[in-house]
């Protein structure tokens, strides 16, 4: 497996494209970076480099449907006729030549639900407007599920669903020098926590379905990670509780929140986890807070109700709420941030 880094001026830090089968009849790339014409010049040399043209590609994996992951996904099918396989959570959003963050969020009226201010809102729709171009030309894809096998150049993957900031995102385990890895596309990074909430509106109870995610990672005992964002992980395990300690932590700062301010929409708690939130932000921020929320309100401790978000339970038990991780005790992160890699 070859590794090609790719620059990403949209969104925060450089995106991850892997080569499988090199120097083999059957060449695979697991995602493609963006649309840009700078993001196809880096990934047209990265191939180079290797002795491949977009024209070689026989299959494309896709992690998951955000654009930095797909955006060339359809200019390499219309010059080579590669299949591309994304997991059938995600297919509409990959096919589709409207897919888009306005589209799903005015489908489920978030903008009113979560808050967010008018001026706020014409921003964040004029950063996706302006951004378009790194979605490029929509793919038809073929559709697998979680534990579907592949086989590229003598590598043999298997899908692994890890839902939470995509509704459909998938990694690809496989077996590696040191034991089994796995690429994981956005579901485990080594810097950022991935969004989860605004990152994909579409997926239902977001932060429990990562948790959900993030044991799975846990359960697999992978010996490396390769995340769809910067450097390998050399830890997984570790680093998958890290991010979970930092949910923990979040969620003990919400509950502040609606301690202090006795009720509170998920812009308000966002404002007061990130502070001023702009461009893409202004949709993870309350994306995130809402996440949290959700979560509490399903384990019975907040209500919505229509003046906003309130607790039901002063003083919640945190480790019922993280069974998945009965080791976690709260732990802060600073290194986190509201919007993480996309």
């Amino acid at each position: 497996m070859k590794r090609i880094q790719l620059g990403n001026t949209v969104f925060e830090g450089q995106n991850d494209a892997y080569v499988l089968g090199a120097a083999s009849e059957t060449t695979a790339l697991v995602d493609t970076g963006v649309a840009t014409s700078e993001g196809r010049d880096q990934l047209s040399a990265g191939l180079a480099e290797h002795g491949l043209s977009f024209s070689d590609v026989d299959a494309i994996l896709l992690t998951h449907w955000h654009h930095d992951h797909t955006g060339l996904a359809g200019d390499i099918q219309r010059e080579s006729g590669a299949t591309v396989y994304v997991h059938e959570d995600d297919a509409r959003m990959v096919e589709s030549d409207t897919a888009s963050h306005e589209v799903e969020i005015d489908n489920r009226g978030l903008f009113d639900a979560w808050g967010i201010p008018a001026e706020k809102r014409d921003e964040l729709l004029d950063f996706l407007d302006l951004h378009e171009e790194i979605q490029g030309e929509s793919p038809t894809v073929e559709r697998f599920s979680d534990g579907d096998n592949f086989e590229f150049g003598g590598v043999e993957l298997e899908a692994v669903h890890l839902p939470g900031h995509a509704k459909g995102l998938a990694g690809f385990a496989f077996d590696g020098d040191s034991g089994p890895e796995l690429l994981a596309g956005d579901a485990l990074l080594p810097k950022y926590t991935p969004n989860v909430g605004g990152a994909d509106p579409r997926v239902e109870d977001p932060l429990g379905s990562y948790l959900g995610s993030l044991a799975r990672i846990v359960e697999g005992d992978y010996a490396r990670a390769w995340p769809g964002h910067r450097d390998p992980i050399d830890d997984p395990t570790d680093r998958a509780r890290e991010i979970a300690a930092h949910h923990r932590e979040r969620t003990e700062r919400v509950v502040g929140v609606l301690r202090e301010r006795g009720t509170a929409d998920a812009w308000t708690v966002s404002a007061d986890l990130f502070g001023e939130l702009s461009n893409i932000h202004i949709l993870h921020g309350p994306g995130e807070a809402y996440a949290h929320l959700d979560h509490l309100e399903r384990t019975g401790v907040v209500a919505n109700t229509d003046e906003g978000y309130e607790l039901r339970d002063d003083d919640p038990d945190l480790d019922a709420i993280f069974d998945e991780f009965p080791e976690l005790r709260a732990q802060a992160d600073p290194s986190a941030s509201a919007g993480g890699d996309r």
